[in-house]
């Protein structure tokens, strides 16, 4: 959702109320209502101890906090999350511990660079003395990290008596997260917050994929803790998928495979909820195309989005405004959804129906596509959530069984990718310290397609169908573009980190006696280099090789006469 003023403008960062005024257009854009821009104080904020400046604990949870008031009639109350493109060429303003911690999250947590998400709390509330006798106001809170769960709950916290008490009430929240631990991944963390304390712990790249670290409420000392999160970014997925969980696995391949898909539903938050659980329903894969949990005519990418010029891009679209049902009629995969159920309740299923039945703006639910599935529909699944809403299973155990579904179908979909990357790693042996880090085998998918005949899905998954016809569409989407580079550059920087070691175990020292002094001299700068490429880029390296390089760089600089010591001390890092 592009708000006017804040999408397209990179979100200047210039206090956690940020500032941000537009009118509204033609009666259906928000007006943004700056609730006053909190000073950026230069000095540390004492009794803290961390060493922070003013607003630094704020900026690595959020960017920006916004109040939005609206001059047009939307209906209930809702909360909803919504995610929009950063302008390039501006500075990215959050603050570098979140690039130190980036390292340790799974690859779906990661912060993407050019994305913000905006998560909003919207109320409508009875005011005799307006014209239409209530206001319309939201509370929106835009940070760089995809934590949903977490972030509406905050939401919750703060948001109800924010609307009683106004800014005061807003500016003293915003202190309390300033006070905030660093989200540091793996960590139990306890967040307080208006009187409230939230004890949560951030996934990290090393947890077992499927298990959920829950903080437990074991001590006595945490008799305080008012909210236990379980997760920071799932969401209900058996809620979401529940009207379409009978074609849940074409969906699966879908998203896989990067395919254009709009989802159309009657309110923002459902709009949001589904888009999030079909991006969230290849994880731990990475879904690297953009999504948006919910589209609007204002947005910035309306015309790139909308165009019938060219092919409709990979992107999964989330909208409300009947607008679109014309407008994105030419998209070959549109899921048109009903209210959402509450928890217990279970939906009439849709159908799969032709794209041509799509016409009418009271078009009936359905997942509306020519698309024919690879792979055979898995009817155990099916049964074993039908019975359980047979027999009122709770919705968390619904979804706990549909993720470890997705999840073991990923997996299966994955590992003989991974099995043949890893094939393309030189071997160890084959680094030497006075050479260039080797480089990795190529990606050939024709080698790739003969690996599966016997280390294929079939393996680890009981689903037959035409798993080669699924690689093959595979491996031309962003999907795997963008999983390959993220495996590449952890190989390549694996590389490197051997590279180092194995320069650590020669005696250098020894090398520079038999070498000029310009040879040498060449050799510390490359060594630096290597430190603060290593420093940089968060190589994998050992702490211990890295104190082994730095006492050889010192030791080859004391060896060297005086002028050159002076130079080389002063060059770089030691």
């Amino acid at each position: 959702m592009a708000l006017p003023g804040l999408a397209g403008s990179g979100l200047s960062s210039r206090g956690p109320l940020d500032e941000a005024e537009a009118a509204a257009e033609e009666h259906e854009a928000p007006a943004v209502v700056a609730a006053g821009a909190l000073p950026q104080d230069d000095e540390e904020d004492e009794g803290r101890g961390r060493g922070l400046l003013r607003w630094d604990g704020f900026s690595a949870w959020l960017h920006c906090v916004c109040v939005v008031g609206f001059d047009l009639e939307l209906g209930q109350a809702v909360e909803f999350c919504f995610r929009f493109r950063q302008s390039s060429g501006r500075r990215v303003s959050l603050h570098c511990l979140l690039d130190q911690f980036d390292k340790d999250l799974p690859v779906y947590l990661k912060k993407d660079p050019a994305y913000f998400y905006g998560y909003v709390y919207f109320r409508q509330v009875r005011d005799k003395t307006l014209k239409r006798g209530y206001f319309q106001k939201s509370l929106v809170l835009i940070s760089k990290l995809p934590y949903i769960h977490f972030f509406h709950t905050v939401l919750k916290q703060i948001a109800p008596e924010y609307f009683e008490k106004s800014e005061p009430y807003l500016e003293a929240a915003c202190n309390d997260v300033d006070r905030w631990p660093a989200p540091v991944p793996g960590k139990t963390l306890h967040l307080p917050i208006m009187g409230v304390v939230m004890k949560v712990r951030i996934p990290t790249c090393h947890d077992k994929p499927g298990t959920t670290q829950i903080v437990q409420l074991t001590q006595q000392a945490d008799t305080h803790i008012s909210v236990i999160l379980p997760t920071v970014h799932e969401v209900d997925l058996f809620r979401c998928f529940c009207p379409v969980f009978l074609h849940s696995q074409m969906l699966w391949e879908l998203v896989l495979l990067g395919e254009p898909l709009v989802v159309m539903a009657p309110s923002p938050s459902e709009s949001s909820e589904t888009v999030l659980a079909l991006v969230n329903c290849i994880s731990p894969l990475k879904y690297f195309s953009d999504f948006r949990p919910y589209f609007t005519i204002h947005d910035s990418e309306f015309k790139e989005y909308t165009t019938r010029t060219q092919a409709p891009p990979s992107v999964i679209l989330g909208v409300t405004n009947p607008f679109f049902a014309k407008t994105l009629q030419h998209w070959p995969h549109i899921i048109r959804i009903g209210d959402l159920k509450p928890a217990g309740e279970i939906p009439k299923q849709v159908k799969v129906k032709k794209l041509k039945n799509l016409k009418t703006l009271d078009s009936k639910p359905g997942v509306y596509t020519s698309y024919k599935p690879y792979l055979n529909r898995d009817e155990e699944i099916i049964k074993q959530l039908q019975k359980g809403v047979q027999q009122k299973r709770p919705s968390e155990a619904q979804s706990v069984i549909l993720r470890r579904y997705f999840l073991e179908l990923t997996q299966s979909f994955i590992i003989p990718l991974e099995r043949y990357v890893a094939s393309l790693m030189p071997l160890q042996k084959s680094i030497s310290p006075w050479k260039s880090p080797p480089q990795l085998r190529q990606f050939l998918p024709e080698e790739f397609m003969k690996t599966l005949e016997k280390t294929g899905p079939q393996l680890t998954s009981r689903i037959k169908g035409d798993w080669i016809g699924l690689y093959r569409h595979f491996l031309k989407s962003p999907n795997f573009d963008g999983w390959f580079k993220t495996r590449r550059k952890e190989m390549t920087q694996k590389l490197e980190a051997l590279h180092l070691e194995a320069l650590c175990e020669e005696d250098l020292l020894l090398w520079t006696q038999k070498h000029t002094e310009v040879e040498t001299v060449d050799l510390v700068l490359k060594l630096k280099n290597k430190l603060l490429q290593a420093d940089r880029e968060h190589l994998p390296v050992k702490p211990d090789t890295m104190e082994k390089l730095r006492t050889h760089i010192d030791a080859i600089i004391l060896a060297l006469p005086e002028d050159l010591q002076g130079i080389l001390l002063k060059t770089g890092m030691t």
